[in-house]
Order: C-alpha cells, then structure tokens, then sequence
C-alpha cells in the first residue's frame, strides 16, 4: 500500500487516555477510516499485543518475599553489601545505556 501526502488522517480513536494507555479500545475498532475515505485493517499483531500486554500487567514487578527477606537480613545486621559485586553492575548498566541511548 502506498502512502501519499496531502489530507489529514483522522484514525478511530479510543474514548479515553486511559484506553490509550492500556492499550484497550471500544469494539468495533478493527478498521481505520481517513478522511479522504481510505480504509485500513488492523492485523492480527495488535490482539496479539494487547494480550501480551495485559499478561505482562498481571506479573507482580516486586518479588514481595524477597523484600521481606532483606529487610529481615537488614533488621537482623546480616545483609552485607559486596562493593565489588556493585561497581561491575554499575559498570555494566552505564555501557548498556550509552550503547543503547547513542546523542
């Protein structure tokens, strides 16, 4: 398909930012309209991204045992911090970033 300039595309859009945000939209959003008449289908990906998503929002990011486990170990005097062991993650983190984030 080809894409030409001239017009202004107006996509269906969902209701609220939230749906924007969450990646939900009303029913019946499977086909994109222009203004000049042009029409367009979503693929089968963005259902596929959608479930992706709402799994991922499902999956806890703190592992709630883990905290409690070094807050007891920080409580109790055991939890010690090998400097070592965090200079070569920071290392790691900062090459990370400057190879991904190029200026």
């Amino acid at each position: 398909m080809k894409i030409s300039g001239g017009g202004s595309i107006k996509p269906a859009s969902p209701t609220s930012t939230q749906e924007v945000v969450s990646g939900k939209a009303p029913a019946g959003q499977g086909a994109v309209t222009s203004a000049r008449g042009d029409k367009g289908e979503l693929s089968e990906g963005s259902s596929l991204l959608q479930r992706v998503e709402e799994a991922l929002n499902s999956v806890s990011v703190v592992d709630a045992a883990r905290v409690e486990e070094v807050k007891q170990a920080i409580s109790e005097g055991r939890f010690r911090v090998d400097s070592s062991v965090v200079a070569d993650q920071l290392l790691v983190a900062v090459r990370e970033h400057l190879l991904t984030h190029k200026p």
